[in-house]
């Protein structure tokens, strides 16, 4: 076996949370070697203006995600049910390169509200106990307020776009006035509005709602991130998700992170290289690094003081349940942590088609979209709707596609000949969507574990996913997609189309969403939460788990921005407290 020299830190998986704790922690003078699994991306050699825009080889054959035939997982609703791999992503969509899942990400880049990191106390205190019953509620043992600079930091090195709403508690005309109070605006402008956006922010506004544009990761103009990378203004040609970008227009690691962080010394990356799982200590209480395989299949080991996983969500819970850190979680007790508190997001679309309209669809980009918030979170009153949260529900141009597009087609509309040509015609141009994304809490019997039957390619045991609707998600989505539907009618719009996840099972075919979070989550109690709130395991003090996998519960909004505050308030953390004195940063 190669065992490596040692290093301070070592990072499992170079996406957004690993870069940018990567750039954190060799900045202050830390030694720090990444693990990706993925091979090398770079923008000006993997993403020129010339490939890019390849809508086959991207956005449908997804060559940017993980290769089904490299690993899946097996999934189930409950644990009753025998669990069965999938064998098509559509619901998750794991990174598979240097950058990871911030590579092909549309670039939607939220906040979440102060409620959202305090939904089991505050939920509570407005509505009274019976609105938690049968769910998994749990504060996120951080508040909004702690987390607001750090957001600040990472919109810096993203070059946000944006229109704050709400800067120090004065509330400004055009942006969120829902969203928590912020210290300064976004480091560049809100970007342009489409025509279609244009109709939905001037429809929403006359109904009584407050449209706002979504903050994005695509730069609205020519912008030096704090860490002197150059980003380019974004040319609108709509094709960001599942896509790289040969603009360095879109933020993503190899636009705002990579460049600089590859320049330094004590920076080392090994690519095509896969992490098997932690190795702890003969005591266990400590790990004392990561065993990992090459691509040839030459086993390795790593050896590091601290142990930060950053993979995709799902592999962060894996990777903490092969390496025996923490309780795994019984779903007929409650009792155990690692898996607990697994979740998605709910999510309904509202098409119908303007005739008459020119929307001029391959105008867009992947957050470019105009939102309302009135009926996201806790932004309304609940009282007798009988659930919790909420969903933002806006119009976005995201770029039209050819063959995404092939769909967009009236109801009755014949898929074939001269009849489809000149419906496809027709319909491009006049169809639009209005899109609900929402909340999502857990329950008892939603979790993460290693299947019993299934492995991998290497004999480890693949993960295991329980979920299904609940009644508060079914419920939620029913209220917030009527509201939807009441914008499309004062729209004027014909065949209207209405899809909402929760009228079937869940199953990872056919969603709408790939926001996938919990498993290893955060919180100041050790006995619901494996991670403490600087995501420290609260066994294995030396040892971080940073993503996605943290959220205890879903937000209506897109998980980048809170993975990004995340990643960089554990960064801090670590070489400011836990380098200086090792051991637990809070007592349990």
């Amino acid at each position: 076996m190669q065992v490596r020299k040692k290093t301070d830190v070592v990072i499992v998986g170079l996406g957004w949370a690993g870069s940018l704790i990567a750039e954190e922690l060799t900045g202050a003078g830390l030694n720090v070697v990444a693990i990706e699994r993925g091979a090398w991306r770079d923008t000006a050699t993997d993403f020129p203006p010339a490939v890019d825009p390849d809508e086959l080889r991207w956005g449908v054959r997804r060559e940017l995600t993980q290769p089904m035939a490299v690993e899946t997982l097996t999934f189930r609703n409950n644990y009753h049910q025998q669990a069965a791999p999938v064998r098509n992503w559509s619901a998750f969509q794991f990174g598979w390169n240097v950058g990871g899942a911030g590579t092909h990400w549309a670039g939607m880049l939220w906040r979440f509200t102060p409620w959202d990191f305090e939904v089991a106390s505050r939920t509570k205190a407005r509505y009274g106990n019976q609105y938690t019953q049968g769910l998994q509620l749990q504060d996120w043992g951080v508040s909004y307020a702690e987390m607001e600079p750090f957001y600040d930091r990472f919109e810096r090195i993203a070059g946000a776009s944006g229109q704050a709403g709400n800067i120090k508690g004065k509330k400004i005309d055009g942006g969120n006035k829902f969203e928590g109070p912020r210290q300064r605006g976004y480091p560049t402008p809100a970007l342009k509005n489409t025509y279609w956006m244009e109709k939905y922010a001037t429809t929403t506004k006359n109904m009584g709602y407050t449209p706002f544009p979504l903050p994005a990761g695509n730069v609205s103009q020519a912008y030096v991130n704090p860490l002197g990378v150059t980003m380019g203004p974004c040319t609108y040609c709509g094709f960001c998700d599942f896509h790289g970008c040969g603009n360095f227009s879109k933020s993503s690691p190899q636009a705002c992170v990579l460049p600089p962080l590859m320049r330094r010394k004590n920076f080392t990356v090994l690519t095509e290289t896969e992490v098997l799982h932690a190795v702890k200590h003969d005591d266990g209480k400590t790990a004392k690094g990561v065993k990992f395989i090459t691509r040839d299949g030459e086993e390795g080991f790593q050896p590091a003081d601290v142990v930060v996983i950053t993979a995709y969500q799902m592999d962060n819970v894996r990777l903490m349940l092969l390496s025996e850190i923490g309780t795994p979680y019984d779903p007929k007790t409650g009792k155990g942590t690692v898996g607990r508190n697994y979740n998605y997001q709910t999510c309904s679309t509202v098409q119908g088609y303007l005739p008459g309209h020119r929307m001029n669809p391959f105008i867009g980009g992947g957050a470019i979209g105009v939102q309302i918030d009135d009926f996201n979170g806790d932004n309304f009153d609940h009282s007798g709707l009988g659930f919790i949260g909420g969903a933002g529900i806006h119009g976005y141009s995201k770029g039209g596609g050819p063959i995404k597009y092939m769909d967009n087609l009236r109801p009755g509309t014949k898929r074939w000949g001269s009849e489809w040509k000149k419906g496809y015609a027709r319909d491009y141009q006049e169809a639009v969507t209005i899109f609900s994304q929402g909340t999502s809490m857990a329950t008892q019997g939603t979790y993460l574990d290693l299947d019993t039957n299934y492995k991998d390619r290497h004999g480890q045991p693949l993960l295991r996913v329980t979920f299904d609707w609940n009644d508060n998600d079914r419920k939620m989505l029913n209220h917030v997609t009527d509201k939807a539907q009441g914008i499309m009618q004062e729209l004027g719009a014909e065949g209207v189309k209405i899809r909402r996840e929760t009228d079937e099972k869940w199953n990872p075919y056919s969603q709408l969403s790939s926001h996938t979070i919990g498993g290893a989550v955060m919180g100041a109690d050790p006995a619901t939460a494996p991670l403490n709130p600087f995501l420290q395991s609260w066994d294995v003090p030396n040892v971080f788990v940073v993503g996605a996998s943290a959220f205890p519960n879903n937000g209506g909004y897109n998980p980048s921005g809170t993975v990004g505050a995340l990643a960089i308030r554990t960064a801090q953390a670590i070489h400011q407290q836990y380098v200086k004195n090792p051991g637990k940063l809070i007592g349990a």
